[in-house]
């Protein structure tokens, strides 16, 4: 009898984060941390960590608000990536900007680094780090000069289509995919390359990042956000393992 006691206590302990978490009001949780969150959902501490970068120049580099969570539960659901799945925010010069391996920008307009942020962001893309830049529209002409005076001494390639980003989980014979349309021109992606890696890639008239939101907000077919999404693994997947 004391044996099957013990069993039911156990087994209630166990099962009281998962009852609190499920029964806490919104009014409450609203309250609690956003690490506290994170560490609830996934303790691996390898876990891939996805950063919006919060850039200079007058950009809406918070264009999409659904857009990250969203691809970041896809990622969640169709790979082997340990992800968090709760979208961070970081500019240039945060003190735990290294932490993220992988960030994302998006927006309309002009995207501008200061001297010590161009600096900082050398270095963290020569360490190991990836910025995808995403143009969902206005960006091109601007952020290619910014790309140019980045890395001074690299020339800004537009990658082939037998790149690997192209294929190293899905397959995109024609290159990147088209989304919404911009100013009737093919999708075509750019990068910066070092030692033999691309560590900036900058994608202009597919605007994937679009088709990662919600979708009654752009009403795209589900196909194309497929699309989006698999393209945008085909992304993450290249930063993290070349």
């Amino acid at each position: 009898m004391q044996k099957v006691l013990v069993i039911i206590v156990v087994v209630v302990l166990l099962g009281l984060p998962t009852a609190i978490a499920q029964n806490t009001p919104q009014s409450l949780s609203r309250y609690i941390p956003q690490s506290q969150v994170v560490q609830a959902g996934n303790q691996n501490p390898s876990a891939v960590k996805v950063a919006r970068l919060h850039y200079s120049g007058g950009g809406d580099w918070y264009w999409g608000r659904s857009a990250i969570p969203n691809f970041l539960h896809f990622v969640a659901r169709n790979s082997d990536f340990p992800v968090d799945t709760i979208e961070h925010v970081v500019s240039i010069m945060d003190g735990d900007l290294f932490r993220y391996p992988f960030l994302f920008a998006t927006g309309h307009g002009i995207i501008s680094f200061s001297a010590e942020e161009k600096e900082r962001l050398r270095q963290y893309l020569a360490g190991g780090g990836f910025l995808f830049v995403n143009d969902s529209y206005g960006m091109k002409r601007t952020f290619k000069k910014e790309m140019a005076n980045l890395f001074p001494e690299r020339e800004i390639v537009e990658l082939p289509f037998d790149h690997p980003v192209y294929h190293c989980f899905y397959d995109f014979p024609n290159g990147p995919p088209k989304i919404h349309e911009h100013d009737n021109l093919p999708p075509r992606g750019y990068a910066i390359i070092l030692n033999g890696r691309a560590v900036l890639y900058f994608l202009v008239e597919s605007d994937i990042g679009d088709g990662w939101e919600d979708p009654q907000v752009h009403h795209d077919p589900q196909e194309l956000r497929e699309q989006a999404f698999r393209m945008g693994l085909n992304i993450l997947t290249y930063a993290m393992l070349y």
